[in-house]
């Protein structure tokens, strides 16, 4: 099945099996880089997590990931576009963020007085956080960044 939410969407599909433990349900979703990307993708997986019935815990893990990622590829990756690929395997829900940018190694150190009040460079941290893993995968093609959250219990 094949799905537009967002106007800024280019791509969007999902699937999700009727059966318990087969195949993970997916939801892929690219559009071009620009500001408008990070609410757009933000929606996405939202809307995408609660139709799972993902519950409002990990959803939101998940929106403030995503948020973080696409932030990153916006601002420093150079990429024209950007795609957000999750999965929902069970006890865990996978996020993943690809560009066709460069990653941009950090050159100075983050824990300085002079970024106490810094509007960004705390977002890898905050991903690292909410996340079981993430790891990011860096090729001459872009940057893959794959981010593991585990399905909080559900509460009541």
């Amino acid at each position: 099945m094949v799905t537009v939410n967002h106007p800024h969407v280019a791509v969007a599909a999902s699937r999700r099996s009727e059966e318990p433990d087969s195949t993970p349900a997916a939801a892929l979703s690219a559009t071009a880089a620009t500001d408008a990307a990070v609410p757009s993708l933000r929606h996405f997986v939202q809307d995408t997590a609660a139709r799972w019935a993902v519950p409002t815990e990990t959803i939101d893990g998940l929106s403030l990931v995503v948020t973080e990622l696409v932030t990153n590829v916006v601002l420093h990756s150079g990429s024209p576009d950007v795609t957000v690929l999750i999965t929902h395997h069970g006890a865990e829900v996978h996020l993943e963020v690809k560009d066709a940018g460069t990653w941009q190694t950090r050159t100075t150190p983050r824990l300085v007085p002079e970024d106490d009040d810094a509007a960004c460079g705390r977002g890898l941290d905050l991903v690292k956080h909410c996340c079981s893993w993430w790891l990011a995968f860096l090729s001459p093609l872009g940057t893959r960044v794959v981010a593991c959250l585990p399905v909080a219990a559900n509460a009541g």
